[in-house]
This record gives C-alpha cells, sequence and structure tokens, in this order.
C-alpha cells in the first residue's frame, strides 16, 4: 500500500524483487500533513542530509530501517529497495509494535504504529480486506 506495491510513479518490481526507479518519499520537514524529523542517517539511505525521508517499496524512514533491517529474499544483503527485504522488515516492525495482531486493537496499534493517521489505518483495512476477498 505505502508504494503501490512497488509501483509507485511509473517504479516496477523485477523477477529478484529489486524495485526500479528506487522510490524515495517527500523530505519529512514539519510541513503540512508531514512529520518533522530531521536527519538521522546524514543522507546515506535517502540522499538527504537535512531531513528524514521514506525509502523504498515499504517507504522506511533510516531510523526505523536500521532498526529492523532484513533479508527477505536470503541474498545476503538487506536491502530496503527490494521488495520481500522491505516486506519481512514491515512484518517484524508491525508484529513488535502492535502486541496481538489478531485483535483490533493490536492490529490498530502496529499499523498507526507505521503511520499516524486514521485515514492510512482505515485505507490498510480495506487492503487487508481486499486481500483476504471479503
Amino acid at each position: 500500500m505505502e508504494s503501490v506495491h512497488g509501483a509507485y510513479d511509473g517504479a516496477e518490481v523485477d523477477e529478484r524483487g529489486d524495485v526500479e526507479p528506487h522510490i524515495t518519499g517527500v523530505p519529512l520537514d514539519g510541513s503540512e500533513g508531514v512529520l518533522e524529523i530531521p536527519d538521522t542517517d546524514e543522507g546515506e539511505l535517502d540522499g538527504d542530509e537535512e531531513w528524514d525521508r521514506a525509502v523504498g517499496p515499504m517507504q522506511f524512514i533510516p531510523q526505523t530501517w536500521q532498526r529492523y533491517t532484513a533479508d527477505g529474499n536470503q541474498d545476503g544483503e538487506a536491502d530496503v529497495h527490494n521488495i520481500d527485504d522491505a516486506a519481512l522488515a514491515a512484518a517484524t516492525y508491525l508484529c513488535d509494535e502492535g502486541s496481538d495482531l489478531t485483535t483490533d486493537r493490536g492490529w490498530n496499534d502496529a499499523v498507526t504504529a507505521y503511520n499516524q493517521s486514521v485515514q492510512y489505518a482505515n485505507e490498510v483495512a480495506d487492503y487487508a480486506e481486499g486481500y483476504l476477498g471479503r
């Protein structure tokens, strides 16, 4: 959902799960509707030395990717721009943030930890229902 399944703005996911071109979000500079997160990684992950930006198909901010880095496709490299790696990292993050994900409260806590927006949580819930075929 974060990046339209890796297809945001013309990006594509190849057979290895790599997303090209890379997806990088707007500067998290505190402007309307955006959190203010000054740079945490000297621009290493997101190319921005002033503000953090969400990166990759699951839109990780650098400090979160650093904590939840994962090698989902088991190729020996954790790559925020690989959908398998990013999806595993996101799953770990959601499980870590949400306690019991089988409850509405736990699920909501996890999703709102990822993005603190009621509209976002509702959109994710709609996608989840769609994946279930409901």
